[in-house]
């Protein structure tokens, strides 16, 4: 065999190599000296051979590159989502704060979501200090253990060429680059769920107990790191294992039923800590109205997502217009491909779909336990249950929540490139005559590994049935091939100013490559690693121009977005969308919001559309919770950019007076700015005699006056402005007490229900309280004498 044509086989996976004889016993010029006598089903708990000797170096190169990718300017991000970096902040101060997941140190209120995810951060900024790489550093490591991880899982049963090809896809998708140089809880959730899908692989092997309790831990801090999404797997995980595990049916179901007694010990002793601490004890659990984590779990970051159905929220559903909403595009079933979503996630997506299904049909009718199967409905599982319900649901969506597909779609391209080139090479070689099943069902000759020998095991009925499957599989090759490179093309062409020559570039190529996969036999061996290379990088091609685009990006802001600017969807740098949505919605001048889209662009009819309670443009506009302010003319953008009045966005786009900034206020709801010199100064003299410097209506709001004055800073209303936190009566108490020194105009959006607390707070504060404005942001002392009202 030439050894560049042996690169996607494992030493044991030529077809013809785990032949064994009619008579059951293995003949030694055909399998391997062994190293454990047992057959066992899945009793291998590893290869049974040593990895040729590139595999070793290739693997130090795929992590090393990660991590160059992963880590190469990532300061350059700041605080990227501050409204987790402050709580990062808080956490680093505050060992309760670490605990609860709290917005300030002062613990008025926590973030919505479980801390699992800002404990890892806080901890780095504990030994390291405050700053960006503190943060986001172990996110990015995060990102090289989850490559590292896919790699050990695809290589234990498809051999390491497949493991190679699965960790390359997860590194090099769009959207995983932009949320391992992030500091939003995908990363940490997307590793867990990786490790739980290893540990259901160790489980199956050998139907161990101890391994498929590990899984529910996993999952279960899955939980603690970003809720009920984390949930999506486990059907998937407990049906494979329920039909492969080789052990007998009662005893798969009571490991299955102990493996969710250790989730729920695992997600739950958190949830049961707060819902037990007495409400005065603890901060106000942020994302809810009742002060309910149960809440906040079922609703808002729950069914809600499912439904629509999130009291206040901003942004959802149907009641925001149908279709997922302006934060979340069309739902249905080409929303993974649509124009907000597909240059995140889909480069590889369609090649994963056809490569499962053919996967599939060579599996045939194997035996229960058969791994190749078993494998491949793990990670399509995986990929169809979270892929569906992503599409369907019709709260709030953002796209980068697909990075929980990276690892699927590289398990599935990983995988059946391999079973489909072993296929393809099995046409062609040497027939073994086979009468009826050479080895029991779920078996394995000894030294060779079970899943390999699955993958790799003659089929019954002579060389007519392996011709047959070998032009099966080089004809799908050949059509995932052609299909990936005419998608990469389409989605390339969303971007017509990005590397224009890139896109006919990777067309004819994947086209011509994929005409020489039909003619592999007719080709010199010497030109075939030619082919394999070349068609490795007409598919990786396009993901890849993105993910160094990416990394090469700045993103800050709440809803960030991999790749370049894209004709009707998001774009780079500070996340928020901009210009047309899917839906038709459209934000005024393609820039309303920060970040996102700064193209430009104009509403229907060429007028921008109004949002509830006052005007898109700003000016005298009011939104719910605010009372009617002009929009800020001065104050620094974290990225550089001016106020909105008197300057431009990120990349040039105009910033509209007081969009999303109402009362004078400086940040918004999705981002958050930089106070000047002169405010800084103001707020952090005295800062120390109260326990808040300031209050302000929303998280994104206080967290950029918490990040640069290093001072707790109360989030009036939680993330949306719409949580009950504080009441009126509470807010007036701290004042009276002197906890709070000063309030400032800020930004709040209320929707789909939800408190009018900070409204009326807001409202009490202007009608009883002096304001004076410092660069544009208008600020209340609440500390003055005489001023004070009950």
């Amino acid at each position: 065999m030439d050894r560049t044509e042996s690169l996607l086989t494992t030493p044991a996976s030529a077809p013809h190599a785990a032949t064994v004889p009619p008579s059951g016993q293995p003949d030694a010029a055909t399998v391997p000296p062994a190293r454990s006598a047992s057959v066992h089903p899945g009793a291998d708990d590893a290869p049974p051979r040593r990895d040729p000797r590139w595999v070793r170096p290739a693997l130090v190169v795929l992590l090393l590159g990660t991590g160059l990718l992963y880590l190469w300017g990532l300061g350059e991000s700041g605080w990227a989502n501050s409204f987790y970096s402050a709580a990062v902040q808080a956490g680093s101060e505050s060992w309760k704060a670490f605990f609860y997941g709290s917005s300030d140190a002062a613990n008025s209120i926590t973030v919505d979501k479980t801390p699992a995810a800002l404990w890892l951060m806080a901890l780095s900024v504990r030994i390291f200090g405050l700053n960006s790489w503190a943060i986001l550093v172990p996110q990015a490591l995060l990102g090289v253990a989850s490559v590292g991880v896919l790699y050990a899982t695809v290589r234990r049963w498809y051999g390491p060429a497949a493991g190679l090809i699965a960790g390359t896809v997860l590194a090099l998708t769009p959207v995983a680059t932009l949320m391992f140089r992030f500091n939003n809880p995908d990363a940490l959730l997307v590793l867990l769920l990786v490790l739980g899908a290893y540990a259901t692989v160790r489980a199956v092997e050998t139907a161990s107990t101890r391994w498929i309790v590990l899984v529910g831990v996993l999952v279960g801090f899955g939980f603690l790191t970003k809720m009920l999404q984390a949930f999506l797997v486990v059907p998937v995980f407990a049906g494979v294992y329920l039909l492969a595990a080789p052990t007998g049916l009662w005893r798969r179901i009571r490991q299955l039923l102990l493996a969710g007694l250790g989730l729920v010990v695992a997600a739950g002793w958190w949830v049961a800590t707060v819902e037990l601490v007495p409400a005065s004890a603890r901060p106000y659990i942020g994302g809810s109205q009742n002060n309910s984590i149960l809440e906040l779990t079922l609703g808002y970051n729950g069914l809600g997502r499912i439904t629509g159905d999130e009291e206040g929220s901003v942004g959802g559903g149907a009641r925001m217009g149908g279709g997922g909403g302006p934060f979340s595009g069309q739902t249905g079933w080409l929303r993974m491909f649509d124009t907000e979503v597909g240059g995140q996630i889909s480069w590889l997506l369609p090649a994963a779909l056809i490569l499962l299904v053919a996967g599939l049909v060579l599996a045939g009718r194997a035996a229960r336990t058969d791994r190749r199967r078993a494998g491949l409905l793990l990670w399509g599982g995986w990929l169809l249950v979270t892929g569906l319900i992503f599409s369907f649901m019709s709260g709030i969506f953002h796209a980068y929540y697909t990075v929980a597909l990276a690892p699927a779609v590289g398990a599935l391209v990983g995988i059946g490139t391999v079973l489909l080139w072993r296929e393809r090479r099995a046409a062609a070689g040497p027939v073994t005559p086979v009468t009826g099943s050479a080895v029991p069902a779920g078996s394995t000759a000894p030294g060779v590994d079970a899943g390999t020998a699955s993958a790799a095991a003659p089929v019954t009925g002579g060389r007519r049935s392996l011709r047959w499957r070998g032009w099966f599989a080089t004809g799908t090759l050949a059509v995932t091939l052609a299909v990936t490179a005419w998608w990469s093309w389409r989605l390339l062409g969303r971007s017509p100013d990005f590397q224009p020559w890139l896109r006919p570039a990777v067309l004819v190529a994947g086209l011509a490559v994929a005409v020489l996969i039909l003619l592999t036999r007719r080709l010199p061996r010497r030109l075939v690693p030619v082919v394999l290379v070349l068609g490795a990088s007409a598919a990786l091609a396009g993901p890849a121009a993105y993910a160094a685009q990416t990394a090469g990006t700045p993103h800050t802001g709440s809803i960030p977005s991999a790749g370049p600017n894209v004709q009707g969807g998001f774009g780079p740098g500070r996340g928020g969308p901009g210009g047309r949505m899917s839906d038709g919605m459209e934000f005024p001048g393609g820039g309303g919001f920060p970040g996102g889209n700064r193209d430009g662009g104009t509403g229907q009819n060429g007028q921008p559309p109004s949002f509830p309670g006052g005007t898109a443009n700003g000016g005298t506009g009011q939104f719910p919770g605010l009372p009617g302010g002009t929009g800020q003319d001065g104050g620094t953008s974290q990225d550089g950019g001016t106020g909105p009045n008197s300057g431009t966005g990120q990349d040039g786009g105009r910033t509209g007076g007081g969009q999303g900034r109402m009362a004078g206020g400086m940040g918004g709801l999705l981002d958050s700015r930089e106070p000047s010199a002169a405010l800084k100064a103001l707020l952090t003299a005295d800062a120390d005699d109260y326990t808040w410097m300031a209050a302000t209506v929303g998280s994104n709001n206080a967290s950029g006056y918490q990040l640069a004055t290093g001072r707790p800073v109360m989030a009036v209303g939680g993330f949306n402005g719409s949580d009950p936190s504080p009441t009126l009566a509470r807010f007036q108490e701290y004042v009276a007490a002197g906890k709070i020194h000063y309030f400032i105009g800020g930004s709040g959006f209320r929707a789909n229900g939800g408190s009018s607390a900070s409204q009326e707070i807001t409202t009490w504060v202007t009608e009883n309280f002096t304001a004076q404005t410092v660069d544009g942001v208008t600020v209340y002392d609440l500390t003055s004498a005489g001023q004070e009202a009950q």
